[in-house]
């Protein structure tokens, strides 16, 4: 048996694979969230970085500087993702899509069919490229989803702070006891951000509007400027609190209609193209029998 075209398959497969894993849709990772939320005001030591986040800071450190060569800090901190994996995996998958294509011109090799070097070199090249950006667009995309879902845990938020503002609760009381309501890893940010602006002695709209700056998050941001004016009209800020978490409900519909929307145009050309499968495949009888007569 010749193992050359097996190993050949299971390395293209193992590449497709993990191709396949990068684009899946995954839930942000809640470890810096629990951190943050921790009810001790003692400083807890950092857990040393794994072998992986070492090795990728490495790379990162090396690879900084090169044009193109770009991380998204904010979106990998809003997923709680580490900077060096996230560099590391980019590399992997980069070395992969580099050997790809020699790996598959083996059979071809052992066969006696000779190809240009530049070709598996060029195929190489392209295929490292794309897989290189990958990651990129793979976190792109649960950085965008993990927004939408935070979007629509605070549209509760502010009508949970309205109430507490409406029975006359006080701009912290009322924001501090709105997020305690929620377990969801949207209320543990805000929670550990109204936690922190309590031990620092800040004011809560304050450390609202940097957690917002820090992951980019201006739905947040909106909040904080509405109870940075609590402390004068409460009333004012009550209705201004409706009216937002209206206008975000509105806006939040309209983006999953819009989403709706895209997912059926998408499904038309694969439903057009099995109508035109299931035509040819009655017609082919008809059409080889006039052929044959």
């Amino acid at each position: 048996m010749n193992v050359v075209p097996v190993l050949a398959g299971a390395t293209i497969g193992g590449g497709i694979a993990l191709l396949v894993r990068e684009l899946m849709r995954a839930q942000p990772a809640l470890a810096t969230a629990l951190a943050r939320s921790r009810p001790s005001v003692m400083a807890v030591p950092a857990a040393a970085p794994s072998r992986d986040e070492v090795w990728g800071r490495w790379l990162l450190a090396r690879l900084e500087r090169v044009p193109g060569v770009r991380v998204p800090v904010r979106d990998l901190a809003l997923l709680g993702l580490g900077q060096g994996q996230f560099m590391l995996k980019k590399t992997a998958l980069a070395g992969l899509g580099l050997l790809c294509p020699v790996i598959a011109t083996v059979p071809w090799v052992v066969a006696g069919v000779s190809l240009p070097f530049y070709v598996p070199a060029a195929a190489g090249l392209l295929i490292a490229a794309v897989l290189f950006l990958v990651p990129d667009l793979a976190v792109r995309d649960q950085a965008r989803r993990a927004r939408e879902e935070f979007a629509h845990a605070l549209s509760a938020y502010l009508e949970l702070v309205a109430l507490k503002r409406a029975a006359d609760s006080g701009p912290s009381e009322a924001l501090e006891k709105a997020a305690e309501v929620g377990h969801g890893w949207p209320f543990l940010y805000i929670q550990g951000a109204l936690r922190r602006a309590r031990l620092e002695k800040i004011p809560p709209y304050q450390a609202l509007s940097e957690l917002a700056g820090e992951y980019e998050l201006p739905v947040l941001d909106d909040v904080a400027d509405i109870m940075q004016g609590s402390a004068t009209d409460g009333a004012a800020v009550y209705q201004a609190l409706r009216a937002r978490t209206a206008a975000l409900n509105v806006e939040l519909l309209s983006g999953q209609a819009a989403e709706a929307n895209a997912a059926s145009e998408k499904m038309t050309a694969p439903g057009a193209l099995l109508a035109v499968l299931v035509m040819l495949l009655m017609a082919f009888p008809a059409v080889i029998r006039m052929l044959t007569v």
